[in-house]
């Protein structure tokens, strides 16, 4: 890069921020600079920022040495604002703070010391810009620049302005950090003033004034806190997004040192998109010896943007005619599930109910108590049914997802860890596994070789949504509001339907009952399923996709798009449907106390289907839960306690619809002899039975003089 002429760059930033507060491009009347200026002449703001897209309009070639050579440019555009603030300046600033106190007494000071007219100068000379200035230059990168992968910047950026993206591991609190060091001498009374620009300094060894100087006295310096200048500092620690990091690689981690106006913008477990200079951090003195050759980096942040929970800042509402075209289906919700890891045969009420998992039911918080809206599933079952590689799929669908196993996380790394600040030497907290994964999803495979210690911590944010810590004298709560996808394998190889689901999956019963939905996913022999398994796989593993079907399996980043756009719909269940979600809740009460209980049915499982419910209608993007998203909510939970039943299928086969259609409406007249016709259907639709098989079986046990049916068919009565 050719040397550039900074005196005549300082003439065109001053020219850009006329001609801009002026006029833009198309004429009219742009205050946008004006009004920063105007707000920092009166004390108002702090932050001046420059956006390089204005800049880039006016001068390209200025706007790319800026981002060639940002820290050069920040000191340039702090002169030119210094010197453009008192034509800004429309009033007198009452509100003075300390510095503002003891800069005018020093002024008194000196007009007493300095009588005559021609000793008269301006004291202001004497103190560094760094004091004067109340403000603070940020540039803003320009809109059409790509992101840098924390893994990909490197020396070449050096010096230069760079965006990257990643996710906080650890942020430490903010601290007052030293600008410029203010000291007085002991001997002779003189201020001396070190600016400093690096988080180390050394303090002068003895006074420079010319009273110290001439007498030889060298007076020893007293570092006065009142007149130094103090500036808010905080680091951060971002860590690369695991869809950037390679096969086998550790996760690349990346320091931002926040300075100002910068700070308090990010909490552990944030995506977050931050814009800054790239710079090295030099030691000083026996530091700099030890460290050698090498030299540890940083990123001098210039501004902190919070991602929503769209993937890349993706929009979820810009979808365009060709995406919204995939869209349009009559059972989109059928064919998103079938889109989920289409590699994998079957499952196909598993995908959907993993598809609800992304989206989610709604937060409620009634008098201050939070219901939580996120749907936890765990999948258990014999080795080889998939269970591993849905959980990967998912991984890498849900836009803020961790992956873990339960024999490689321990308690800490689940939830937090005590860690010491290397700056202050204080104790800090490090986000585990479900502080990172908030408001995302949480994948834990082999969840039954945890350590009975380590997954306690899982107990409350299953239900509570928060992690509470008690460590090393810090007592705080971490938000960790996570949907939970857990895998399991039964102790002993197999399933055994002999034993209960705590003796096969080993896990406790108040564990188990916080999962929304228990599947259990068996591997039995069966000729045909298992030739069209076979065909399946074969296909998949000679040409790498899933085999030809009737309709295309929708791309993964539509999938994404389009639940981030769901998730913004907020469904309420109206007063017609609440009292089907009632009438269910008793039923399933009724059945698990009339047969062996299982599944540990209790108000969680009403709870769990109000939030597939209102996931359900998010999908549809309605604002009402509707009759049917509750009958396929129960029709859900009702399918995953049936896995868990351990019916044979040769024994259900044994068994005709009919029977099991009488006993149904046996269930349904309890100790009455008559039922309504419109239960009788309504129950036999939502256990799978289509109408006329219903009607079949009503005439069938009606000619066998079992029941009477009244003229209107509106009443059955027992004989």
């Amino acid at each position: 890069m050719a040397m550039r002429d900074y005196s005549a760059d300082k003439e065109s930033f001053k020219n850009f921020f006329v001609d801009f507060c002026l006029s833009d491009d198309e004429g009219n009347k742009s205050f946008k600079y004006a009004e920063q200026l105007t707000r920092l002449a009166h004390r108002e703001q702090v932050a001046f920022t420059v956006d390089l897209d204005d800049l880039s309009n006016a001068n390209e070639e200025l706007a790319e040495a800026v981002k060639q050579n940002t820290r050069r440019y920040t000191n340039m555009v702090s002169d030119v604002v210094y010197e453009m603030l008192p034509n800004y300046k429309h009033r007198e600033v009452t509100a003075k703070d300390a510095l503002d106190v003891y800069i005018e007494h020093r002024i008194m000071l000196e007009a007493r010391n300095h009588r005559i007219p021609g000793e008269m100068r301006d004291p202001r000379n004497r103190y560094p810009p760094e004091l004067i200035r109340r403000f603070e230059v940020y540039f803003k990168d320009m809109s059409n620049t790509k992101t840098v992968p924390i893994r990909e910047v490197k020396a070449e950026h050096i010096g230069k302005l760079v965006t990257v993206r990643g996710i906080v591991t650890r942020c430490t609190d903010v601290k007052p950090l030293l600008v410029v060091a203010t000291y007085s001498c002991s001997a002779c009374g003189a201020e001396t003033y070190q600016p400093v620009r690096s988080l180390q300094f050394t303090p002068p060894p003895a006074c420079s004034a010319d009273e110290c100087r001439l007498n030889k006295a060298a007076g020893q310096l007293h570092l006065q806190t009142r007149g130094s200048r103090f500036q808010k500092f905080q680091e951060l620690k971002i860590q690369e997004h695991s869809d950037q990091v390679p096969v086998g690689h550790i996760p690349r981690q990346l320091s931002v040192y926040c300075r100002g106006e910068t700070t308090r913008r990010a909490q552990p477990g944030d995506h977050v998109a931050i814009t800054g200079v790239f710079l090295p951090l030099l030691g000083d003195g026996f530091r700099q010896v030890v460290q050698g050759l090498l030299s540890d980096t940083y990123l001098e942040a210039h501004s902190v943007t919070c991602l929503n929970q769209s993937d890349e800042g993706e929009i979820a509402d810009e979808l365009t005619e060709e995406e919204l075209s995939e869209l349009t289906d009559d059972d989109l919700y059928s064919r998103m599930a079938r889109s989920l890891a289409p590699e994998i045969y079957g499952h196909e009420d598993v995908k959907k109910a993993l598809l609800l998992l992304l989206v989610g039911g709604v937060d409620k918080r009634p008098n201050g108590m939070k219901i939580r809206g996120n749907i936890n599933i765990c999948l258990m079952g014999d080795p080889g049914v998939a269970k591993s590689q849905l959980l990967n799929y998912i991984d890498r669908l849900a836009p803020r997802s961790q992956y873990t196993t339960g024999r490689g996380s321990s308690g800490v790394g689940l939830t937090a860890a005590v860690l010491k600040d290397p700056f202050t030497g204080e104790m800090m907290l490090e986000g585990g596994a479900l502080v990172l994964a908030d408001q995302g999803v949480c994948c834990i495979d082999e969840f039954d070789k945890m350590a009975e210690a380590d997954r306690t911590a899982i107990h409350e944010v299953m239900e509570q949504q928060t992690i509470s810590i008690a460590k090393a004298g810090i007592m705080t709560c971490l938000n960790a509001r996570v949907s939970i996808l857990a895998a399991a394998n039964p102790a002993y190889g197999r399933y055994n339907p002999k034993r209960t689901i705590e003796q096969n999956i080993q896990l406790p019963a108040a564990l188990l009952s916080r999962f929304d939905l228990l599947w259990l996913i068996q591997d039995k022999p069966n000729r045909e399923k298992d030739l069209e398994l076979a065909k399946h796989i074969a296909y998949v593993h000679q040409h790498s996709r899933q085999p030809e079907s009737g309709e295309r399996a929708l791309p993964m980043r539509l999938i994404r798009r389009y639940v981030a756009l769901a998730k913004r719909t907020q469904p309420a269940v109206p007063r017609q449907s609440a009292s089907r979600l009632v009438d269910a809740y008793v039923e399933l009460r009724r059945e698990a106390r009339n047969a062996r209980d299982v599944t540990f049915t209790s108000a969680r499982n009403l709870l769990a289907i109000l939030r597939l419910s209102t996931a359900l209608a998010r999908l549809r993007l309605s604002e009402v839960v509707e009759k049917e998203d509750i009958t396929e909510a129960i029709r859900l939970v009702e399918m995953s306690k049936q896995s868990l039943q351990h019916v044979e299928e040769n024994t259900q086969r044994g068994i005709s619809y009919t029977d099991r259609i009488f006993a149904i409406v046996r269930d349904l007249a309890g100790s009455s002899s008559t039922v309504k016709m419109a239960d009788v259907i309504e129950r036999c639709v939502d256990k799978g039975f289509k109408p006329d098989q219903v009607e079949a079986c009503i005439e069938q046990y009606e000619n066998l003089n079992v029941w009477q049916v009244n003229q209107v068919r509106t009443k059955i009565t027992f004989m």
